[in-house]
């Protein structure tokens, strides 16, 4: 590779990585390309020799994190509910997002709500299919193993797979919205606890129950 494809190739780099983070901590509205420019220590001019728009911008960012999602989530690994309760509480867990990070389905989930943008709503629905299959396939697995006391056929997966995806990207979305430490801590320990009833009878799943914490 010449020295120039080389260069050109670095720096397209280097706008994703940034784009990447900003995108992930602050969703695509708050995101604009001369704060991209400025993480990625490039003038705002060279944006244009790499993408046509934010959009395009955006969606390669996207795209590009979903393959990778998809290749690392599904890797073959030994299944508990521990292991679904791990992707629960990263769907819930507002800490888990680092500053320097990049955007998961989970990040367009929670920031893009609501998004008018015709180009944004289909990268929202590539998201929650992604997210949602993976939630079918673990739910699966658990079934086969007999761990799931509460999942009866595959009808009852898919449903039980889209009410636990909007359990929690609406309880993340609420307590992203509240400013006590608290009761966001309560609402989203509450939201994994509704999670693991809707999976197993009472006295299967109360090992994993989480206590909620007195309100201050």
């Amino acid at each position: 590779m010449s020295y120039k494809k080389h260069h050109k190739k670095q720096s397209k780099e280097r706008i994703l990585e940034s784009a990447s983070q900003l995108f992930c901590q602050f969703g695509y509205k708050k995101v604009s390309i001369s704060q991209v420019m400025k993480l990625a220590r490039m003038t705002h001019g060279a944006f244009y020799a790499h993408f046509e728009s934010k959009e395009a911008l955006y969606k390669t960012s996207l795209v590009d994190v979903l393959q990778r999602n998809r290749s690392n989530r599904l890797a073959k690994s030994p299944f508990t509910i521990n292991h679904l309760m791990e992707l629960v509480n990263n769907l819930t867990n507002l800490r888990a997002i680092p500053k320097k990070s990049n955007p998961s389905p989970e990040n367009v989930l929670f920031n893009e709500i609501g998004n008018e943008s015709n180009e944004i709503k289909g990268l929202y629905e590539k998201s929650y299919h992604s997210l949602l299959t993976l939630l079918e396939k673990r739910i699966k697995a658990l079934k086969k193993l007999k761990q799931l006391p509460n999942i009866k056929s595959p009808e009852h997966v898919k449903g039980t797979s889209r009410v636990i995806l909007a359990i929690m990207v609406g309880a993340v979305a609420i307590a992203k919205s509240i400013q006590s430490d608290t009761e966001r801590q309560i609402l989203l320990l509450a939201a994994q606890n509704q999670v693991l009833s809707l999976l197993g009878d009472s006295n299967y799943i109360e090992q994993y129950i989480t206590p909620l914490p007195e309100r201050v």
